[in-house]
């Protein structure tokens, strides 16, 4: 039986001695994708790092595969918020590609034009082809996502955590995400996304994990998003109408306006 791609067991993480995670376990299914929901400090973006090492863990157990994150890194790729990223970096769009090949590139050995190749056939799948040379600064917020993503699709990786990867883009860079979404799964990968938008999760997911602190619930869209659970992950913030609730869990239906 294979592992699973991702597997955290009691992760607990603190801030300045305030927990923001308690005992949070799920196990992520391979080839599906799948979305991260909560209220806003519920430890979502937290949680990713915390599985990729980018932030301390209080206690906890995080596999990747079955293994820890450092035997198998060439396996996961990560796309961070965007706004977690210095965007006046003296660096072409082209250049951030192929910081996704460095495995295949070798550290502090030059980028060979095979890698320039790759880089830029990363970034035609996303729709950048014509912006492979532009400086990222230059680059509109849809479209230095867009960027990111093409890193990601350049590494080859199985496992791609994408931390907010819809917040804040033009319906074109929406478009290029769920197209690289539907690729990804197409060759095999998994996909785990933080996710804000409890409109579209059920219509862009195949799984949700519910999460304010601790995982309230995780299994398929159709399950996990009823009036019961999300009442419990956002308590008198969920605003929603029941009947909104229940709809929300049959992709393709209507929206609560």
């Amino acid at each position: 039986m294979s592992k699973a791609p991702l597997e955290i067991r009691s992760l607990n993480v603190a801030y300045h001695r305030k927990m923001v995670l308690w005992d949070a376990d799920l196990s992520i299914r391979p080839g599906r994708s799948t979305a991260i929901v909560g209220p806003n400090g519920a430890g979502k973006s937290t949680l990713l790092k915390a599985a990729l090492g980018l932030i301390p863990a209080a206690s906890g157990e995080i596999l990747f595969y079955g293994e820890p994150l450092k035997k198998v890194r060439s396996r996961v790729a990560y796309v961070p918020q965007r706004e977690s990223v210095d965007w006046d970096f003296p660096v072409s769009a082209r250049d951030v590609v192929a910081m996704g090949l460095y495995k295949k590139i070798g550290w502090c050995l030059p980028v060979r034009a095979c890698h320039r190749r790759m880089a830029d056939e990363a970034l035609a799948d996303v729709g950048l082809a014509d912006f492979a040379a532009r400086q990222i600064s230059q680059l509109s917020g849809g479209q230095q996502q867009r960027v990111f993503l093409a890193r990601a699709l350049a590494q080859k990786a199985e496992l791609h955590l994408m931390d907010e990867p819809f917040a804040s883009v033009d319906a074109a860079t929406e478009q290029a995400i769920l197209t690289l979404l539907k690729k990804l799964k197409d060759q095999g990968g998994t996909v785990v996304c933080v996710h804000h938008d409890l409109d579209t999760v059920a219509e862009y997911f195949d799984d949700v994990i519910l999460l304010n602190m601790r995982v309230v619930a995780q299994g398929p869209a159709s399950e996990v998003l009823t009036p019961d659970n999300l009442r419990k992950t956002y308590g008198a913030r969920l605003t929603l109408l029941d009947e909104a609730v229940v709809d929300l869990s049959r992709p393709g239906a209507p929206r609560e306006s």
